[in-house]
């Protein structure tokens, strides 16, 4: 490597921030900058009466051409690192600029810059300085141009933080899915299947959901195969992996239901007859939060917004996440839309005020 390596309505509280959340930019040549900074102009009122505290960390250009098109009277000072305080709004330059980063363009500039400042979002947040880490997009492509060979956030956090065996949840007002594989091939999920996996999943599903506010939450894990495997018909993962650790997890006094067949858990989910569901591998879980999650204009077929939380549970650190991508074929228009972010704000406001008090 190339450098040293329930939430609608916003937050149930109404305390005070004590310590800032680091937001971190992503791809400097996607839509993060502009993101931020109408973040940042939406949540200016709640910065203002010291409720919230965002120092954001990434490309000072980036950041001073999006807030120039878009709230130019916005204020946003530069801050050091080790100062001893900041002001409730600031900024952070993640690392020395190189080539310029355009938007929509790849590069491995944007890449270098992208992970310099979820390192230094990690740093800070490990040392106690910040309460979280909210990530905007990055581009993998761009990432591992830049010599950083990682699948996504999720596995850069991993190494950075020391800690293997994160998990994913995705959340959309009531829909919290969570998964016991993500960015592998379809092929290799029946192995990744393991006991241990998934109580590690339930278990860390289990805390976060009460973290939101769910005091003894339902969660029902999903059939990795169709019709949970049809009596072994269709697999056996389901009635020799699942069902036992699962009869497990309720005897340790967990509320766990299924294996569930997957085409009907989500459905049960939406009507909340459960809190959260564990989904079995990427698209089982990620179709159905986004196909609620994204707004789509049906004279244009456009989408009009992206709704919908990246969290990563199991790590030292909180860390929440828009969940889309880097937009590079919208990047600097000036049209994406920052409720994504502003989610994973209250996310982490609400997941770092339940950390505190245990």
């Amino acid at each position: 490597m190339q450098d040293s390596h329930v939430i609608a309505g916003g937050p149930s509280t109404a305390m005070r921030a004590t310590r800032h959340l680091a937001v971190t930019m992503g791809d400097p040549a996607g839509i993060g900058p502009e993101i931020i900074v109408k973040a940042c102009a939406a949540l200016a009122p709640r910065i203002a009466a010291g409720d919230l505290k965002l120092l954001v960390i990434g490309s000072g250009t980036a950041l001073d051409r999006a807030r120039a098109a878009l709230a130019p009277m916005l204020a946003v000072p530069e801050v050091a690192a080790d100062a001893a305080a900041w002001p409730d709004l600031c900024f952070l330059q993640a690392g020395a600029e190189g080539a310029p980063v355009l938007p929509g363009v790849l590069s491995a500039e944007g890449g270098r810059l992208a992970y310099l400042a979820v390192e230094q979002g990690v740093r800070l947040c490990l040392a106690g300085r910040t309460s979280a880490i909210v990530t905007a997009p990055l581009n993998k492509e761009a990432l591992n141009l830049a010599g950083y060979h990682y699948a996504g956030h999720t596995e850069l956090l991993a190494e950075l933080t020391g800690r293997r065996g994160s998990v994913m949840l995705l959340a959309h007002g009531p829909m919290r899915v969570s998964h016991v594989t993500t960015h592998v091939a379809l092929k290799d999920v029946p192995q990744r299947l393991t006991p241990e996996r998934l109580r590690l999943v339930l278990d860390l599903t289990d805390d976060a959901v009460r973290a939101l506010g769910v005091a003894k939450p339902r969660i029902a894990v999903a059939a990795l195969n169709p019709h949970a495997g049809e009596g072994g018909l269709f697999g056996r993962e389901d009635m020799e992996v699942s069902a036992p650790t699962i009869a497990r997890a309720n005897a340790d006094g967990l509320d766990v239901h299924g294996p569930v067949p997957g085409d009907t858990v989500f459905v049960k989910l939406r009507a909340g007859q459960y809190d959260a569901v564990v989904a079995m591998y990427h698209d089982q879980g990620h179709i159905p939060v986004k196909l609620l999650g994204f707004s789509v204009d049906p004279a244009t077929g456009k989408w009009e917004a992206l709704s919908g939380v990246n969290i990563t549970l199991g790590l030292p650190v909180i860390r929440t996440s828009v969940d889309h991508g880097t937009a590079f074929d919208i990047a600097g228009q000036g049209i994406a839309s920052e409720r994504s972010l502003i989610e994973a704000i209250e996310y982490a406001e609400r997941l770092a005020a339940y950390r505190a008090t245990v």
